[in-house]
């Protein structure tokens, strides 16, 4: 699926048309989680020149109750389309390729912010933020997987080139994932194949919304790096489930309690998780995680630690990150 990929002129070097910016949260959207202008004008930035392939927008609720922060990017309700519209028109006329990541905050989502008590698999307060939560019920499960389906019709609709579907990070989908905040007794709890029972509902109402054609991504918490917590091993047998569901990239990220774990450190913390994943699976694999300079990208391509290489907060730092890294590849090509 690397189709999905808009390749740069240039003759080998592996990143130029590899090179993804990962989600990053901007806090720029509207109150109401409407595309504000501002939110535009930093896509646009990030976007100009088309430097990289593909732009994940940072994570938009499904439903307000799943709303993780104030000016958070809404995918909602279909007011919201033409807004999403303009943003992915910016990123369009720029030359990169652009998905929508689509998120349910769980127990992540604070009462302040969303005017109810957070919803979690199990009554467990998560352990980075939110209020203490309340059981969800197979009714409201349903009721998720339903929201899940219309994002992703409406960002297939606003002309996103693909949806990823938000599993890392703490938020919901990683919290069924996750022994230590999935204590169910029921069928989506308990062994893997039932904490995963939820993750293949919504990828099956995610492709039935889009159809075949269009590419479906799953960001993927592929280790807790805490006791009891999700292994690499759990993650295998998840990556080869969701692939035989339809699932044609997977995004590799790890850390329930934080984005970057403690005693993780240097150039592609997340490297040995992705190769772990791009073993068991034959769909794409995206590195994202501490990587900051073009010539550890390459390696990591070359080295086929994963065939997509994320670079975040050095882009979130300089907008002409992805330029100069592009132009220093093709300088190496004309010697």
């Amino acid at each position: 699926m690397i189709y999905l990929l808009k390749p740069l002129k240039v003759r080998s070097m592996n990143l130029a048309n590899r090179l993804v910016m990962p989600p990053m949260a901007t806090a720029k959207a509207e109150l109401d989680g409407k595309a504000s202008q501002a939110l535009l004008d930093y896509y646009e930035e990030k976007s100009r020149g088309g430097y990289i392939s593909l732009i994940i927008i940072e994570h938009s609720y499904i439903t307000s109750e799943g709303k993780a922060s104030n000016s958070q990017l809404s995918v909602s309700h279909d007011a919201v389309i033409p807004g999403l519209r303009k943003l992915a028109d910016v990123i369009h006329r720029n030359g990169s390729k652009t998905a929508l990541q689509i998120n349910h905050a769980g127990s992540a989502a604070q009462k302040e912010v969303t005017g109810t008590t957070p919803l979690a698999p199990s009554a467990i307060a998560n352990p980075r933020r939110g209020d203490m939560p309340r059981e969800i019920s197979q009714k409201e499960i349903g009721d998720i997987v339903n929201a899940f389906k219309d994002a992703s019709r409406r960002g297939r609709e606003a002309g996103f080139d693909a949806v990823e579907i938000h599993c890392a990070h703490g938020y919901l989908l990683n919290q069924f994932l996750s022994p230590l905040t999935n204590k169910r007794t029921d069928e989506y709890g308990g062994d893997i194949s039932n904490r995963i029972r939820i993750h293949l509902q919504v990828i099956q109402a995610v492709r039935t919304s889009v159809g075949p054609d269009f590419p479906v991504q799953v960001r993927l918490g592929a280790s807790d790096y805490t006791e009891g917590g999700t292994t690499i091993e759990d993650s295998k047998i998840a990556a080869r489930a969701f692939e035989k569901a339809g699932v044609d990239i997977i995004h590799i990220s790890g850390g329930f309690v934080g984005y970057t774990p403690p005693g993780l450190a240097g150039q592609g913390y997340f490297a040995t998780l992705s190769e772990a994943i791009k073993s068991a699976v034959s769909i794409p694999v995206i590195l994202t995680g501490g990587i900051t300079e073009v010539e550890a990208a390459e390696k990591f391509l070359a080295e086929k630690k994963a065939d997509l290489i994320g670079v975040g907060r050095a882009i979130l730092q300089d907008s002409t990150w992805a330029k100069r890294a592009i132009e220093t590849l093709r300088s190496k090509q004309s010697y």
